[in-house]
């Protein structure tokens, strides 16, 4: 369920209307100024970097944006310092959610998340008040472009993969968070179309919710979450209906 939930994200941002492409352009952006300050502008010897690039070349951002913000954070021309804040807590019935945010100022950041939590029938908890029901993964997010199953099992394996599950359109790939970016880097050199290659916070059970009310709050739930500049990436146990 986390693979296809995965890919199911990654496709809906890759439809997204230009307002919201703008939005999860801001947010890569955010995110490759920090590695490059972390790791140096080069990708061949910044693997955060390299699977940045993937992210967001699988989410349309085109070549020169990704160029210009290397370049960019690379330079002195990006004042702000962005710090990690995770914050944890329980959308409608109980959902657990967790949200990682990379924000100049975190004391908005804070009150804005609280908010969201409040307005949609949900609260902010403390630090491992839901984190304990999730486990962190690397998931890597592969094209399907037909291959034979033995040989993708041989070559995730031969990858450091943990397991493997191919879909229509994808295959996912499961690591252990410390073994994502050798895998990946493996696995493109054997030929592999990389979409995504990301340390994913995976839930071990999932709520499901079957009040109406419940349902259209924790949409809008992620919705106010996902809109926010200062957000990178939400995690939860949903167990979200088919679109």
């Amino acid at each position: 369920m986390a693979g296809h939930s995965k890919w199911a994200n990654i496709k809906r941002k890759k439809e997204a209307t230009d307002s919201v492409r703008a939005k999860i352009f801001t947010k890569i952006g955010r995110e490759i100024m920090v590695v490059v300050k972390e790791g140096g502008p080069d990708p061949a010897n910044n693997s955060k970097l390299r699977d940045l690039i993937a992210k967001a070349k699988s989410n349309n951002v085109p070549n020169d944006n990704i160029d210009r913000l290397i370049k960019k954070a690379a330079g002195e021309g990006d004042k702000n310092n962005y710090e990690t804040n995770v914050y944890e807590g329980y959308g409608p019935s109980g959902v657990a959610v967790i949200v990682e945010c990379l924000t100049d100022n975190k004391n908005r950041t804070a009150g804005d998340i609280r908010h969201y939590f409040d307005k949609y029938g949900g609260n902010m908890g403390t630090t491992g008040c839901v984190s304990f029901m999730f486990t962190l993964k690397g998931i890597i997010i592969i094209e399907n472009q037909g291959q034979d199953e033995d040989k993708i099992m041989e070559d995730c394996f031969e990858a450091g993969a943990e397991n493997f599950s191919v879909e229509d359109e994808v295959i996912e790939v499961e690591t252990e968070p410390s073994g994502l970016s050798s895998a990946a880097d493996v696995l493109r050199e054997i030929g592999y179309n990389i979409v995504s290659a990301e340390v994913e916070q995976v839930p071990s059970n999932y709520t499901k919710l079957d009040n109406e009310d419940d349902i259209k709050k924790m949409g809008l739930l992620l919705e106010m979450l996902e809109d926010n500049d200062d957000v990178q990436n939400i995690y939860h146990n949903w167990d979200m209906p088919e679109e």
